[in-house]
């Protein structure tokens, strides 16, 4: 599926989405609340999506009490992947204390819109809602003890200071989104 996306700087697309704690989350209130999102296209059975939990979890604990949040937006087609089930996502989300929202993209138009295309893959927003920083968590999701750059953490920090993010964008590894057919 060829997807267009939101560019750098570009405004991100509103959404309306049902979450595992059976809310709707809508983007607009996070802005209204959070200096800077993390939104992190996720799913249940990626490797790498596993492999990244725990620093996801930590990078939550950290920025947390800096009005920063991560959201995970799961966007699978549940048919092709059953692992991927909003009943599977509250498994998932409780077996591994998820402390961030675990969002739903039913219709995928969310993933569509950011130009999502990897699991899991990072779009981090400013007040505003406009894209800061797109693609890798850091650059080694096998060991966390060998991270060089962690990009997401970097970016959020630079993000807060009102700085210039670098970079922007890095090209996302892992899963394929598993698009409806």
């Amino acid at each position: 599926m060829e997807t267009t996306g939101t560019p750098i700087n570009g405004y991100a697309p509103d959404f309306e989405l049902p979450g595992i704690d059976e809310d709707v989350h809508h983007l607009s209130r996070y802005l209204e609340k959070f200096r800077a999102i993390a939104v992190i296209f996720m799913c249940n059975h990626c490797p790498y999506v596993q492999l990244y939990l725990n620093r996801m979890k930590e990078l939550q604990a950290d920025f947390q009490d800096r009005d920063v949040t991560l959201i995970g937006i799961n966007a699978n087609d549940p048919n092709q992947h059953p692992d991927d089930s909003f009943e599977n996502m509250k498994i998932f989300a409780a077996n591994n204390q998820l402390n961030f929202p675990y969002i739903r993209d039913v219709a995928q138009d969310v993933a569509e819109s950011f130009g999502a295309s990897k699991t899991p893959e990072v779009f981090l927003l400013d007040q505003d809602g406009r894209l800061r920083y797109k693609g890798l968590i850091d650059d080694n999701a096998d060991d966390p003890a060998a991270v060089g750059v962690s990009y997401l953490r970097s970016a959020i920090d630079q993000l807060l200071k009102s700085e210039p993010v670098e970079p922007s964008s890095t090209e996302a590894q892992g899963c394929s989104i598993k698009w409806r057919e």
